[in-house]
C-alpha cells in the first residue's frame, strides 16, 4: 500500500516536534528554559517552516529564512535554507526532495531571488542546483606571531550596550562583499549574542566616530575572535594591536576572516598556520529577475550574449536565453523561442550561473572545468562586464 505524502507549513503547534527532530538530528539538548527562548525565536524570526508528514507522522522538516544579502552593494531577498532533518526510518524516501521543490516555487513567487544554505553534504545540494560560493580562511597564530602593537590616534572602549551602534560598522563593511547577510535587529538579539558570545571593543577615531569593532573571547589560553570588523586602516591597525595586548594570557589565537585577508604579508612572522574551507552554497531562484537587480560593469558597447541555462529543479529557469548588457551595467536576460536557432549559446547550469554572478569563481576559470562550455573570446566578454568582488559569510544558519 502505497504511504501517504504531505508537506504542510509549519506552525507554533509543531514546535515542540520540531524540536525534538532537530535535538536528534543536530545532536544538541536544550533546557527547559531554553527551550522557552527558541519557542519565542521560532514564533518571531520570519521563515516559513516546513514539516513532511507519512502515514500522518512527522517525519522530515526544513525551513526557509526570510533574509536579505549584499549583492553589489545592493540588497537581494535570500530564501535560507535551514533545519533540514529527517528521523532515520523515513531518509532516502525523497523527503527532503519534495520540500525543497516546494520551497523553490514559494521562494520565486515570493520575490526570493537567491538561496543560501550551510550543507551537510556539497553533493547532495548540488543535485538540486546549490554550488559553492563561498569559503572562509582560518588563521591560527601562536601569541609570539602576533601583530606587533602601535600607537594609534583613536580610543578602544569595551563596549556592552546593545547592537545599534555597532550593526551600522558591520552594514558598511558588509556591503562591500557578496553574499554577506543585512542582519536585522532579531538576528542580532537571536543570532550574534548566542553564536558570538564574549567581550566587544569597538574603536573610535579621534573624531569621536565609531569606525571598528571586535567580538572575542578568552577560554583556556586561547583568544578566539569571533568577528572583527573595520572600515579603515586605521581601524584595522588599532583592533590588532588591541587583541595583541592580550599576549600574556594567551597561547595561541584564533580568527575566521575573508578569503581575500592578507594579514600573514603584515606580520614579522607570517608563517602561520591558515585553512580554508568551503562554507555556504547559493543557487538563483529566479534567473530573470536576478538579471533585472543585477549591475554588470559599465562599460563603452552594448553586449549581447546568448547563454543556454539548465535547471533540473526550477524549471522556470531551464531554457535559452538572451543577455543584453547596456554600457551603464544594466542586464536584461529575455527567454527565447525554442525552436530559435542559437548559434554559439554559452551552456551552464544554474550552480554555475550563480557562482560565476556572486564573484566566487571567474567564467574562464568555470570554463577550465568544463562548467561553462562554448566560444572562449564569448567567455571573456561575459567575464569583462562581471564585477570582481570578494564573498563573505560572518554568519550561520
Amino acid at each position: 500500500m502505497a504511504k501517504q505524502i504531505e508537506i504542510k507549513h509549519m506552525t507554533m503547534e509543531h514546535f515542540y516536534d520540531s524540536m525534538a527532530l532537530s535535538q536528534f538530528a543536530f545532536q544538541y539538548e536544550r533546557s527547559a528554559d531554553e527551550l522557552e527562548k527558541s519557542k519565542e525565536q521560532f514564533e518571531l524570526e520570519p521563515a516559513v517552516r516546513y514539516a513532511a508528514y507519512v502515514d500522518n507522522k512527522f517525519a522530515a522538516q526544513a525551513a526557509i529564512l526570510e533574509l536579505q544579502t549584499y549583492i553589489g552593494g545592493e540588497t537581494f531577498e535570500m530564501g535560507g535554507l535551514a533545519g533540514v532533518a529527517t528521523w532515520p526510518e523515513y531518509r532516502r524516501q525523497g523527503l527532503v526532495a519534495q520540500i525543497i521543490n516546494q520551497a523553490l516555487l514559494e521562494m520565486k513567487s515570493k520575490g526570493q531571488l537567491i538561496s543560501f544554505l550551510h550543507p551537510f553534504s556539497f553533493g547532495f545540494y548540488r543535485k538540486f542546483g546549490w554550488e559553492t560560493y563561498t569559503e572562509h580562511k582560518t588563521y591560527m597564530i601562536k601569541s609570539e606571531q602576533l601583530p606587533a602593537r602601535t600607537a594609534y590616534e583613536g580610543r578602544i572602549e569595551r563596549f556592552d550596550g546593545d547592537y545599534s551602534i555597532i550593526s551600522v560598522i558591520y552594514h558598511a563593511y558588509a556591503s562591500k562583499y557578496n553574499g554577506s547577510l543585512v542582519r536585522t535587529e532579531l538576528w542580532w538579539k537571536y543570532r550574534i549574542g548566542k553564536r558570538k558570545p564574549g567581550q566587544i571593543g569597538l574603536y573610535y577615531d579621534k573624531a569621536g566616530d565609531a569606525i571598528g569593532y571586535v567580538i572575542y573571547e578568552v577560554k583556556n589560553s586561547r583568544l578566539s575572535v569571533h568577528e572583527l570588523i573595520y572600515l579603515n586602516e586605521e581601524a584595522r591597525g588599532a583592533l590588532w594591536s588591541f587583541i595583541s595586548q592580550h599576549d600574556s594570557m594567551i597561547n595561541e589565537l584564533t580568527i575566521t576572516v575573508p578569503s581575500d585577508d592578507q594579514l600573514p604579508f603584515l606580520l614579522s612572522d607570517p608563517r602561520i598556520k591558515q585553512e580554508i574551507i568551503p562554507y555556504f552554497m547559493a543557487r538563483v531562484v529566479d534567473a530573470e529577475k536576478f538579471i533585472d537587480r543585477y549591475s554588470f560593469t559599465a562599460s563603452n558597447a552594448n553586449e549581447q550574449i546568448p547563454i543556454r541555462l539548465i535547471d533540473e529543479q526550477a524549471t522556470w529557469n531551464d531554457g535559452c536565453y538572451l543577455l543584453q548588457i547596456d554600457t551603464a551595467g544594466k542586464g536584461v536576460f529575455t527567454r527565447l523561442d525554442e525552436n530559435a536557432a542559437i548559434e554559439n549559446a554559452l551552456k551552464m547550469d544554474i550552480g554555475s550561473f550563480t557562482t560565476m554572478l556572486l564573484g566566487y569563481l571567474r567564467p574562464t576559470e568555470l570554463a577550465q572545468f568544463a562548467r561553462i562550455e562554448g566560444d572562449t573570446e564569448l567567455i571573456k566578454r561575459l567575464q569583462d562586464r562581471i564585477p570582481e568582488r570578494t564573498t563573505y559569510l560572518p554568519d550561520f544558519f
